[in-house]
């Protein structure tokens, strides 16, 4: 199975951006000790506290979509509406295979 790469944007509503950072950073840590993760990282844009992207990779599909049912993701996601302007905009990827 393919190497997935996701990619999630996320805007912080106005007055939200420590509360977004707070639990943008608190998602790392579970997130990398979860089965078939590759890394899990949380970056916020230099000049626009709250504009974040998460890159993340996963050695499989499987590992992946066990990834989204996580309890600390599914708890994130439930608090999103509050805190972010839009839902989180998200690009999936897979290697290509190298046949």
């Amino acid at each position: 199975m393919p190497k997935v790469t996701a990619i999630a944007l996320l805007k912080a509503a106005p007055g939200a951006e420590d509360k977004v950072r707070e639990q943008a950073l608190s998602l790392v840590a579970p997130s990398r000790a979860e089965p078939g993760n590759i890394s899990y990282q949380a970056y916020v844009h230099p000049e626009d506290p709250s504009a974040w992207l998460v890159f993340e990779e996963w050695e499989d599909a499987a590992a992946f979509e066990a990834h989204l049912t996580s309890p600390h993701l599914t708890e994130a996601l439930a608090a999103g509406p509050g805190l972010l302007i839009a839902p989180p905009t998200e690009h999936v990827f897979t290697a290509p295979s190298a046949e």
